[in-house]
C-alpha cells in the first residue's frame, strides 16, 4: 500500500479557452421584448375572446410578427474571437476569419470589408449620430476646460490644483475619475475601435485564415413566411 506522499499528483485541468466577447444592442433587446409582450398580450386577447375567423387571423399573423421582431431585436449579435468575427444579423450568420478581414468601416452604419469586397453590416452595433453628437460635446467641454486650467505661460494655474490631473472622461473636477485616456467616443464607436485592435493584433496569425461562409437564417425566415401565407389565405378566404 503506498503512502499518501508516493502517489503521483492530480492532472491539473486543461486551460480554459479564451471566450468571445460578445457584442449587443441593449436599447435593441429592450424594445423587443416590449414589443413582443404587446404581440403576446393582444394576440393572446384575440384568440381567447375573438369570434370566426379572428382567432385564426391572431395566430396568423403572431407567427408572422414575432419571428421578426426577435430578428431585428434580440437576434442580431457580433461575436469577437481571437481567430474570426462571427455576425449574427437578422436574417444571416456570416463568419469572417480576421485574415480575411480587410477594414472595418464606421460611417452611417459599421460594417466590415473583405478582402474580397464584400460588405456585412453589424446589425447588433448600430451607429447612433445622437451619441456622436453628445461624446462630441463631452470632449469639447473637456478640452476647453484642460485649457482654463492652464496659465497663460503654459503652466498648471496652482488656484485650480493641477485640473488637467484630475480630468475625467466625462468632465473633470476632484473625484470625477480616472484620466482621460483619449478622446471621447461614443459606445458604438468604441467596439469598433476594440473590432479593429483584435483585427491588427490576429490578422496574421496562422489560426485566423480561412474561408468566409454565409448561412441563411431558416429558423427565422421559415415561421415568418409560413405566417404570411397563411394571413394571405385567410383574407383571399374571406
Amino acid at each position: 500500500m503506498t503512502s499518501p506522499e508516493s502517489q503521483s499528483p492530480a492532472p491539473q485541468p486543461p486551460e480554459p479557452e479564451s471566450r468571445d466577447r460578445v457584442y449587443r444592442s441593449a436599447p435593441a433587446i429592450a424594445g423587443g421584448v416590449l414589443l413582443l409582450a404587446v404581440v403576446g398580450w393582444l394576440g393572446t386577447d384575440a384568440v381567447v375572446s375573438g369570434e370566426g375567423r379572428t382567432p385564426w387571423m391572431a395566430v396568423a399573423v403572431m407567427l408572422l410578427v414575432v419571428p421578426l421582431v426577435v430578428a431585428f431585436t434580440l437576434r442580431p449579435a457580433v461575436y469577437a474571437g481571437d481567430d474570426r468575427l462571427r455576425i449574427r444579423n437578422p436574417f444571416r450568420v456570416i463568419v469572417v476569419p480576421w485574415g480575411k478581414v480587410a477594414s472595418l468601416r464606421s460611417s452611417y452604419s459599421n460594417e466590415i470589408v473583405t478582402d474580397s469586397g464584400a460588405k456585412y453590416q453589424l446589425w447588433a452595433v448600430p451607429v447612433s449620430l445622437r451619441a456622436r453628437k453628445k461624446a462630441a460635446r463631452r470632449e469639447m467641454r473637456a478640452t476647453a476646460q484642460a485649457r482654463r486650467a492652464m496659465g497663460r505661460d503654459g503652466a498648471p494655474d496652482e488656484g485650480r490644483g493641477s485640473a488637467l490631473g484630475m480630468r475625467a472622461g466625462l468632465g473633470g473636477g476632484p473625484g470625477a475619475g480616472p484620466v482621460s485616456d483619449g478622446p471621447v467616443r461614443a459606445e458604438t464607436d468604441r467596439i469598433v475601435d476594440e473590432l479593429r485592435g483584435l483585427h491588427e493584433a490576429r490578422r496574421e496569425a496562422g489560426s485566423a485564415q480561412g474561408e468566409v461562409t454565409v448561412r441563411w437564417a431558416y429558423e427565422v425566415m421559415g415561421p415568418a413566411v409560413a405566417g404570411a401565407v397563411l394571413v394571405l389565405v385567410l383574407l383571399l378566404a374571406g
